[in-house]
């Protein structure tokens, strides 16, 4: 579990949900290009992306709560 999961998330800002994994019956195995696992891998790495960056979010919101607390 990574530090930015122990913080607290603001409503306007929630941790992105991973995308739904296509079940192994919803490809044909006709080699479709692109196949539901190419779309599935697309978004996997959008939300890769996606949660790098709430992440990255997150432990900045926690270091300018730190450096009030800091500094109060």
């Amino acid at each position: 579990m990574s530090s930015a999961e122990h913080f607290h998330t603001p409503p306007d800002d929630p941790k992105p949900a991973p995308p739904e994994r296509p079940g192994d019956n919803e490809c044909c195995g006709s080699g479709c290009d692109p196949c539901v696992f190419d779309f599935y891998n697309d978004e996997m790495e959008r939300y890769r992306q996606e949660l790098r960056a709430w992440e990255a979010r997150q432990a900045a919101r926690q270091a300018a709560r730190d450096n009030a607390a800091t500094h109060s």
